[in-house]
């Protein structure tokens, strides 16, 4: 697993972690990348179902 530091906007970070449960800033993130690939590869496989 590789470091990285970013910067985040404060806010949107605290309503990420109320709406994951998130404890840290890390989990956040890790949580918002799984999501963001989850619905992307669905996304995807209804893009491949519909033959576009």
């Amino acid at each position: 697993m590789g470091r990285t530091n970013i910067v985040l906007d404060d806010r949107l970070i605290q309503q990420a972690m109320k709406i994951s449960g998130a404890r840290t800033k890390r989990e956040t993130v890790d949580i918002a990348l799984r999501e963001l690939i989850d619905r992307r590869s669905v996304y995807e496989a209804l893009r491949r179902l519909r033959g576009k």
